[in-house]
């Protein structure tokens, strides 16, 4: 069958459609948003490809599966197996990066464990080998007298019981092993936990130094590295511990290195990771700017946050501190001098105070709930041990041609490549290159393929934007040469320059082309007019979506009266151009900013005006915007802020009062939230509720109305309106609760009404239909009448935020922010606010952004979107390049200037 054939479609919200998606094409799903794109796609097409391989194989690997549901639709015809490549990031997990993700890392490993060349750590010379008779001299120089054991490593950091070993040393004829830092008698080694690692080692000798006793430790010496492969430890008693081998020492500092593994080069291995922070790169601690984030405020005033119910125990000592620098517990914390203010935080000994940090240190140590409670005052630095390397000072020593496994997986991506590329090797170690360089070159080619070239294998997923991930894992299916696949793709270009859009649509292509069906949920301009099919969905979100529009060729869809889309792309509508652009009133100004790829540059934001900064992917946009403008001034302000990024000041920072990161995660991660709860409409109608006379009579105050607390929800459900039943091999099923069937709440709450409709009637409500029901009143009407201008008339106000996309959060947040009446002094961050907006709906955006400027707020905006850059005040172009080759503002000003401004690459797509 050449086409994938689709009958009675009526998941969400599509209209019982039926369609034909031909196979082994090019095909765009366009469409506003809310209009079914993403449920056709990816809980149709991919869900049923997904859910079909999953049924063919046993009930036992099932298990190990994620289970999808099956879709509502009547018939699904001529399906291949399905690959999702989403806008998702890869979770929060610290220890994912770009280089474990994609695998490279993995092979990186072995590269280096088979080519690599020691260096001794402590004084950098290149490490050889060490002989036995080395050894053996090396340990008849410790002292006369010395007593120690001569050990060979059998097991380090595993798992296990170990009983066969012990019986087989036994026959052997040993008498002795350590286990766990403890001697033991073969006899007497007590039953060890199979779950637990152990570390265990061979006594082969012990032995005093003593004049005559070469030969003996000659002989015990060759039987420890037999045992212990080429390694020993000489364990001196009640004294340090000498690990000795024949693969690797350094002759002037006496340093022996462990053996050449993949596992000393993994971040996520014990033997690898630095110890210091456990392979994370990083450390947290108290920061004072999060303790005491107020300076105005007095120590009686709750200066310190974490001591706002007073010190405790520590009161007379911090009292006896307070008189010795001459200050009071009414004393600004302003007017502490340098010294008092540091002692205040770290201790001060001659006073016999502890000190906040110290204190606050101890509570880590009481508990769970202590360390959550306490973690908001803490924010996280590179480790002062591996400075972010993440691996420990012996693997760090390994190189090839002068780079070790870190500073190759710090170059930007091209760079590597290059390096790589670069590389000989003599003629017995050629043999063993040629594979694993042929491995990492096409793996990191595929990266350069999809536009990721500015990045480095070292950066952590989650600092990625949702297209960065994506293309991602479009670099890895690219190298696993599957054919006869559905791949479904999720707005791939999000967070690429109009310039690299090209290389992407290629990459698309090549999937294609070699005889996969690429499917594409799409709002680029550029990908619609590529396609070999383009169905669009709609005419508009929600209940008003969910129809076909369009399904053809893009010559019929520009030729297609019906079509949202093509009116866009005929030119028939547009986005209209402000008038005229504001002045602002001051400058915010960043000094010497060398965050990331940064090049100490000084960059000015006019206050009360919408700016955005643009440029091409890598160029240093979020380095710049998140990292260091918006990371500052929330650490200012007592806000955590990740790692903020390295500055020489901030200009006019007090003319920012209240800082506002609006980002597309989501609302709430349960059911429970939703749009209702979040912009707090919900605890207006609740008050209305229990404002009418009905629950007057009966007692009920607005808590009464919650499902989350129990009171008036239905307890059989507890609210959810739904009971989750586990199917083990089978995905779990969700049944409507029969108690209250779907409503959450019990009898007596429903029997409370407002204008004919009970409280679960309202929640399903739309906004447009809540204007109307609550036109009377004012405060709940503002509040709805933003969601409705923001373009999100169609949501239901008790609609699970699971179920809203990205754009839809994002806007439901802009939303509770509009709602407050004025913003003087208010700046905004939004970093890709266009994702997820068909073009129609990238202009209702942008009224919206006007609109919080208008209130007096300042609205920064990271975007590639050139209708958002041809609206804004001002523009900060970065570039001119990715990685190494951006980090520099190339252009500024109006978008009039930038776009006739030959320098800069966002100029030349730029049409004002």
């Amino acid at each position: 069958m050449s086409v994938i054939h689709i009958e009675g479609a009526r998941q969400h919200n599509l209209k019982n459609l039926t369609l034909d998606i031909p196979r082994d094409k090019l095909v765009v799903v366009c469409g506003p948003s809310g209009s079914g794109k993403s449920t056709l796609a990816f809980d149709i097409v991919y869900a049923e490809g997904q859910r079909r391989y999953v049924e063919s194989l046993s009930a036992y690997a099932r298990q190990f599966l994620p289970q999808l549901d099956k879709p509502l639709v009547d018939k699904i015809e001529g399906l291949s197996p399905a690959i999702s490549l989403e806008q998702q990031t890869s979770g929060r997990n610290p220890r994912s990066t770009v280089g474990t993700v994609t695998e490279v890392h993995d092979f990186l490993r072995v590269f280096y464990a088979r080519l690599g060349r020691f260096h001794c750590p402590q004084c950098d010379r290149p490490i050889r080998s060490q002989t036995v008779d080395e050894i053996v001299a090396s340990i008849l120089s410790l002292p006369q007298g010395t007593k120690f054991l001569l050990l060979a490593p059998l097991a380090e950091n595993k798992k296990g019981t170990f009983k066969d070993l012990f019986a087989k040393l036994k026959r052997e004829g040993f008498a002795r092993v350590r286990v766990d830092g403890a001697v033991h008698l073969l006899d007497e080694v007590p039953e060890l936990d199979k779950k637990r690692k152990h570390d265990i080692a061979l006594v082969v000798d012990r032995l005093v130094i003593k004049d005559g006793m070469r030969s003996r430790l000659a002989d015990s010496v060759e039987l420890a590295l037999k045992w212990g492969e080429d390694r020993l430890v000489a364990a001196e008693v009640d004294g340090p511990e000498h690990l000795m081998s024949t693969l690797s020492v350094c002759p002037e500092c006496r340093v022996s290195l462990p053996r050449l593994t993949p596992q000393l080069f993994s971040f996520n291995s014990p033997q690898g990771a630095c110890p210091r922070c456990s392979g994370l790169g990083s450390v947290e601690y108290f920061e004072p700017a999060l303790i005491a984030p107020n300076r105005g405020l007095s120590l009686n005033q709750g200066a310190v946050l974490p001591w706002k119910s007073g010190p405790g125990h520590h009161a007379a000592s911090l009292e006896g501190f307070l008189r010795g620098h001459g200050l009071s517990l009414d004393t600004p914390l302003a007017e502490y001098s340098g010294t008092a203010l540091d002692a205040l935080f770290q201790g001060d000994a001659a006073h016999g105070f502890v000190g906040v940090i110290p204190v606050l240190e101890q509570g880590m140590a009481f508990g769970q709930i202590w360390r959550d409670e306490l973690s908001r005052f803490r924010q996280s630095a590179p480790c002062p041990e591996c400075h972010g390397a993440r691996l420990r000072p012996e693997s760090l020593a390994v190189r090839v041609a002068d780079q070790n496994i870190h500073q190759f997986a710090s170059l930007p991506i091209a760079r590597a490549l290059e390096w790589l590329q670069g590389l000989t090797f003599a003629p017995g170690e050629t043999v063993i290159a040629e594979p694993l360089l042929k491995e990492l070159t096409h793996r990191l080619g595929f990266l350069v393929n999809v536009g990721l070239d500015y990045l480095n294998l070292a950066r952590e997923m989650s600092t990625l934007s949702g297209g960065e991930a994506q293309r991602i894992r479009l670099a890895g299916q690219l190298g696993s040469g599957l054919v006869g696949v559905t791949y479904v793709l999720d707005e791939p270009s999000i967070g690429l320059h109009p310039r690299d859009n090209e290389r992407l649509l290629g990459t698309l292509r090549s999937l294609q082309t070699r005889g996969n069906t690429v499917l594409v949920v799409e709002h680029d301009e550029e990908t619609i007019l590529s396609a070999d099919h383009v169905i669009e969905l709609g005419p508009g979100s929600g209940l008003r979506g969910g129809e076909i529009v369009f399904q053809g060729g893009v010559q019929g869809l520009l030729n297609a009266p019906e079509s949202l889309t093509a009116s866009y792309l005929r030119g028939d509508m547009a986005i209209p151009r402000p008038e005229e652009r504001r002045a602002g009133n001051g400058l915010l100004t960043l000094r010497g900013v060398t965050t990331n790829n940064l090049k100490d540059i000084d960059c000015s934001i006019p206050l009360g005006c919408l700016s955005v900064v643009t440029g091409v992917s890598g160029s240093g946009k979020s380095s710049l915007v998140i990292d260091t403008l918006y990371a500052h001034l929330a650490l200012r302000m007592g806000i955590k802020a990740e790692r903020p990024g390295s500055i020489k000041g901030i200009e006019n920072a007090g003319a920012v009062e209240k800082i506002v990161a609006i980002d597309q995660t989501p609302i709430g991660r349960t059911p429970r939230s939703n749009p209702a709860t979040y912009t707090k409409v919900f605890d207006e109608i609740r008050t209305i509720f229990a404002a009418s006379k009905e629950a007057r009579q009966r007692g009920y105050k607005p808590g009464r109305f919650s499902f989350n607390v129990p009171g008036g929800r239905c307890e059989n459900c507890k609210g959810d309106g739904q009971i989750r039943v586990e199917m083990h091999f089978l995905p779990d099923v969700y049944v409507t609760c029969p108690v209250c069937n779907g409503k959450r709440y019990n009898a007596e709450t429903l029997d409370v009404r407002h204008k004919g409709l009970n409280i679960s009637e309202v929640l399903d409500l739309t906004v447009r239909q809540a204007l109307d029901f609550f036109s009377a009143h004012p405060a709940l009407r503002r509040r709805l009448e933003v969601l409705d201008e923001v373009g999100l008339d169609y949501l239901h106000l008790g609609q699970p935020a699971t179920t809203l996309s990205g754009g839809e959060a994002q806007r439901i947040k802009i939303s509770r922010e509009l709602g407050k009446r004025s913003l003087p002094g208010s700046l905004y961050v939004l970093d890709e606010p266009t994702t997820g907006l068909h073009m129609h709906e990238v202009g209702k955006l942008i009224q919206v952004l006007h609109r919080l400027v208008d209130k007096g707020a300042t609205v920064v905006v990271i975007e590639h979107n050139l209708d958002i850059v041809a609206c804004a005040d001002w523009v900060i172009d970065l570039g001119p390049g990715g990685g190494e080759a951006g980090g520099r503002i190339i252009s500024q000003g109006t978008p009039e200037h930038i776009a006739s401004d030959p320098g800069s690459v966002t100029g030349a797509f730029l049409k004002i």
